[in-house]
């Protein structure tokens, strides 16, 4: 059986303030919708259009996906998941791996350190190396790494993606 070839997109939601009537309630701050506008646009440009996305229930991730997908022109509604708010990279890792067959493209919109520390551990080494050398030195607001992933979602594992390429907006 051919393995299937995907795309796997990991987003740090972009700046938020820094207060809110909890944390989870926290909203984008004014640059952070700017940064997600960007990098909406810039995944559009990569020619990233996803079919299925998991988003952390946080107002920020929300905000962040809303911004992203509004423009990048995407129609898709994200399943909004109030377990990735406090899941560790394993927890996540486990979440994406539920992922519908039929889904492409997958893009996981969370917080660090979980966001980081799973885009590590997805890199397999072999790909943009460039690009590896910018998301391993440092996973600020707004950053977004986009990986190839030859497989079924249920073989997600710890290096089994290529990156692809990297994204980060002014901050």
């Amino acid at each position: 059986m051919q393995q299937q070839s995907r795309v796997v997109v990991v987003v740090r939601h972009a700046s938020a303030e820094q207060v809110g009537p909890t944390d989870a309630e926290r909203e984008l701050a004014p640059g952070g919708h700017d940064d997600a506008r960007d990098a909406g646009r810039w995944l559009a440009a990569q020619g990233v259009r996803p079919d299925h996305a998991w988003v952390s229930a946080a107002t920020r991730t929300v905000q962040t996906w809303q911004c992203l997908a509004d423009a990048a022109g995407w129609g898709i509604e994200p399943e909004v998941d109030r377990g990735l708010y406090s899941a560790g990279p394993e927890t996540a890792l486990d979440l994406m791996r539920s992922t519908p067959d039929e889904a492409r493209t997958l893009v996981v919109v969370g917080h660090n350190p979980t966001i980081a520390y799973l885009a590590s551990m997805l890199d397999d080494g072999h790909g943009d190396q460039a690009a590896s050398a910018l998301m391993t030195s440092g996973f600020p607001a707004g950053a977004v790494t986009v990986f190839a992933f030859d497989g079924d979602w249920g073989d997600l594992d710890p290096a089994s993606c290529r990156v692809v390429g990297f994204h980060v907006g002014r901050g």
